[in-house]
């Protein structure tokens, strides 16, 4: 890729997507949410975009209940659009997801309760799936086994470096309900990750935008594109809303990870501007620049 200003051109863009909690035909998440139909506008508004992300990356949490015509629906809204894209789709489990329906419905596999943990080559950028659900329960765990894969794999560097992408995020939450839920024996990942390639980890799980480090390793939680947690809730209590629903954009450069949150619904316009209408503005004066805006505004 050419270079282009002083950070150069990101050489990987992967979409981060999580929580998108598919339900049962024909029925409604908690009665009120359109999963469906929240996703699909994830992939309008970014094919009408023209951004074009190497790979697609959910984090868990596909169907509200491990039901298998909730995957087959999901795989029929996203593998139309990521082959239109050019983009190689990557699934995470999720606590509500179920390992048997998983594999056989989104992984073409067999349907074991084995851990869904697996290596991908995205253009010489390694993306590693850590299954770190637990049949049955909410919370997260990592077994001895899968740990002792996870340092095998990472004991060989990749070119462009490893993302890793699991549900549970190894951070703090602002919502103290949420520890019940969270990743236990976290210290068993750091020492495993600590000085390894990983330049990012990518989670879901809490459905809200939040980012952290971890061993050293920037943490990246991408919102719900289902439902969202309201974190001006009372300090006692959660209040799931429908609205802030959100994607992340993670552009790889070659010495940084930048992860942008991009709200899946539009808001109003205020102004446009082309590149060749942004040149001209930037040799403009303030006070020109100013009425400029306003004259677009008022368009």
């Amino acid at each position: 890729m050419s270079e282009s200003g002083q950070y150069g051109t990101p050489e990987h863009f992967v979409l981060h997507i999580s929580d998108t909690h598919f339900v049962a035909d024909g029925a409604l998440l908690h009665g009120k949410v359109d999963s469906d139909s929240k996703l699909a506008r994830v992939f309008e508004r970014l094919e009408r975009s023209g951004q074009r992300p190497e790979a697609i990356v959910f984090t868990g949490d596909l169907a509200d209940a491990g039901d298998p015509r909730a995957y087959e629906r999901l795989r029929a809204i996203v593998e139309p659009a990521a082959a239109r894209l050019g983009a190689q789709v990557i699934w995470v489990m999720g606590n509500h997801d179920e390992r048997s329906a998983f594999r056989r419905d989104l992984l073409g596999g067999e349907p074991t309760q084995e851990s869904v943990d697996a290596v991908f080559d995205v253009n010489g950028l390694r993306i590693v799936v850590l299954d770190s659900t637990v049949p049955g329960h909410h919370h997260g765990e990592i077994t001895d086994e899968q740990l002792a894969w996870l340092r095998d794999v990472l004991a060989t560097p990749a070119p462009h470096g490893t993302l890793l992408a699991l549900h549970h995020p190894p951070v703090p939450s602002p919502v103290e309900l949420l520890e019940i839920v969270d990743l236990k024996e976290q210290h068993r990942l750091e020492s495993v990750l600590a000085g390894t390639d990983v330049r990012s980890i990518l989670a879901g799980h809490l459905h809200y935008s939040t980012s952290c480090t971890f061993a050293g390793i920037p943490v990246s939680v991408a919102s719900a594109t289902c439902y969202t947690m309201d974190l001006f809730s009372e300090a006692e209590g959660i209040r799931g809303q429908d609205g802030s629903q959100a994607v992340n954009l993670v552009h790889v450069y070659r010495d940084r990870v930048l992860h942008s949150v991009v709200p899946i619904d539009e808001s109003p316009t205020l102004y446009e501007m082309s590149m060749e209408k942004l040149r001209y503005f930037q040799s403009l004066s303030p006070e020109e620049q100013l009425a400029v805006m306003a004259d677009s505004s008022n368009r």
